[in-house]
C-alpha cells in the first residue's frame, strides 16, 4: 500500500521560494503568472493494512513529524 502526502504553506504565509518562481517565470516571458506557491509531496510505501488504518497512521505521522502545522496544511491520498 502507498500514502501521498501533499503539503502546502497556509495561505498569509510567506513563500519565498513561491516568490522566486513567479519571478523567474515571468522573467522567461510567462507573464500570465500571477503568483506561485511552492509545496512539497512526500511518497511512503506502507506494510498492507486497510485504507483507514493507513489513513490514521499517515495522519500522525504528519502531525508528528511530517508537517509543520503551525504554518503548512496537508492532505492525504491512500493508493491501494
Amino acid at each position: 500500500m502507498k500514502a501521498r502526502v501533499y503539503i502546502s504553506l497556509k495561505n498569509g504565509v510567506l513563500d519565498p521560494q513561491g516568490k522566486a518562481i513567479s519571478h523567474a517565470l515571468q522573467g522567461l516571458g510567462f507573464d500570465k503568472v500571477l503568483d506561485a506557491r511552492q509545496g512539497k509531496t512526500i511518497d511512503l510505501d506502507l506494510a498492507p493494512m486497510d485504507a483507514a488504518s493507513a489513513k490514521a497512521e499517515v495522519e500522525k505521522m504528519c502531525q508528528q513529524l511530517l508537517a509543520n502545522t503551525v504554518i503548512e496544511n496537508y492532505r492525504i491520498e491512500i493508493i491501494d
